[in-house]
């Protein structure tokens, strides 16, 4: 096994999904996910990609992104909204709650850790 990977989605078929009926607050947003990375200890590494929507989440990992088009709006329970756009980064720590807004499809790169 090599110890570098390239990062490349051509070469991997994408898993689709959408958020859990009961979360969704507006739209009717899909997801595609292309999982590069999967590693001992609970580590993922890929690239997301989601439509125009609403949705709650709650996060029980680490996650590191960085957008890479569209734009998005993520609001901490109780904070400002923070709007994200390409170049963007953002830290989602272990017990975050809010809501994601994708206003214009959004791809990003991601690492999780579990």
């Amino acid at each position: 096994m090599a110890d570098a990977i390239p990062f490349d989605i051509d070469d991997v078929e994408p898993e689709v999904g959408a958020p859990d009926a009961e979360r969704i607050i507006s739209g009717n947003p899909q997801f595609r996910t292309w999982n590069l990375e999967e590693a001992e200890g609970g580590l993922y590494a890929g690239i997301w990609e989601a439509t125009p929507g609403k949705w709650r989440i709650v996060y029980e990992e680490w996650e590191y992104f960085s957008l890479l088009s569209g734009h998005s709006i993520v609001t901490e329970d109780g904070g400002e909204p923070v709007h994200l756009r390409a170049g963007d980064r953002m830290i989602l720590r272990p017990g975050f709650k809010g809501t994601w807004e994708v206003v214009e499809t959004t791809r990003k790169d991601y690492v999780i850790k579990i």
